[in-house]
């Protein structure tokens, strides 16, 4: 594909295991979109075919239209008549709808990069932060985690675990005990007797329906903000790629409490839809910073749009 625009690029082992992951996605609404190209002409049941297919794979009636607007103009500017001649564009379009996302806080040079973890019941909260503390290993950096998720004991016993196994440090208290009083002491260890480059802060696999809950978050914001400076770097939601639109509501309810800079998708590798991707970026302005790709330590990558539109076709 030759792209219009230059695009910051994951590396090469990220680019490919997002591929392999999407192998259930390509068998599923995304292969019959690449025969519909395949074809069709560029008439209206093209174009209704189109829309039914998107809408089916998660994309969302909104971002479904927002993205066939854009389509059908480089169409029209560039002459296509056929189906077939217009497959690039369309993949190219969808690739321009993802964008680039702004620079990550855990690329840039600080004493401590603070990084705090939000997401519901059984989204692979914990898990995703096993594997981004493991991936931030690889690259040399020191991390510690902080279980302020403190509702619940195997909480707190799971994180525990994880931090064993890729031999990352975890500060914990009883359970029950305030979270906040987790994220304080967690801080101050950060900074001095353990002098890690990142903190990573989970928290409670609260429902977004749960008022009192998403205070309570606020409230862990305010002491990081407190504690370290510009603190939480990086808010990053986590979502179930198999959970399609209701994804996108959870999605609208976490950035109303906080302010989310980026999701993290678990599960890439179990849909067969995946589309929520699009309405994600187009609808919340959120970027997708990092995808599950497996149930390894290591099936974890930077998310990557080009490899990830190439990923549902090819």
């Amino acid at each position: 594909m030759v792209l219009s625009r230059i695009f910051k690029r994951a590396s090469q082992e990220d680019q490919q295991k997002i591929e392999r992951s999407l192998e259930r996605t390509r068998r599923g609404v995304f292969g019959q979109l690449a025969s519909l190209f395949q074809s069709s002409e560029l008439d209206e049941e093209f174009w209704d075919d189109l829309e039914a297919l998107l809408i089916q794979s998660d994309v969302g009636v909104a971002t479904t239209e927002h993205l066939l607007n854009r389509f059908r103009q480089r169409v029209k500017e560039v002459g296509i008549k056929r189906a077939d001649e217009a497959y690039e564009i369309f993949k190219e379009e969808m690739i321009n709808l993802l964008g680039d996302a702004p620079p990550a806080a855990l690329d840039q040079p600080r004493l401590l990069t603070v990084v705090l973890v939000v997401g519901v019941n059984g989204s692979g909260k914990t898990t995703s932060i096993a594997k981004l503390a493991y991936h931030l290993k690889q690259q040399g950096k020191k991390v510690l985690l902080a279980a302020a998720d403190t509702y619940r004991a195997a909480a707190i016993d799971q994180l525990r675990e994880w931090g064993k196994r890729i031999n990352v440090e975890v500060i914990a208290h009883q359970p029950g005990s305030d979270p906040g009083a987790v994220v304080y002491d967690a801080i101050r260890a950060a900074q001095e007797s353990r002098k890690a480059d990142v903190l990573i802060i989970d928290t409670a696999g609260r429902l977004h329906t749960k008022y009192n809950l998403m205070k309570e978050l606020t409230k862990i914001r305010h002491i990081c903000a407190r504690q370290v400076h510009k603190a939480p770097h990086e808010t990053y939601l986590v979502l179930d790629a198999t959970t399609g639109q209701n994804a996108l509501i959870q999605a609208q309810k976490f950035k109303e409490a906080v302010d989310i800079t980026g999701v993290i998708l678990t599960k890439l590798d179990g849909t067969a839809k995946g589309g929520v991707v699009f309405a994600i970026q187009n609808e919340l302005g959120v970027p997708v910073r990092w995808v599950g790709t497996g149930e390894q330590i290591t099936d974890f990558a930077e998310f990557d749009p080009v490899a990830f539109v190439e990923g549902l076709f090819e």
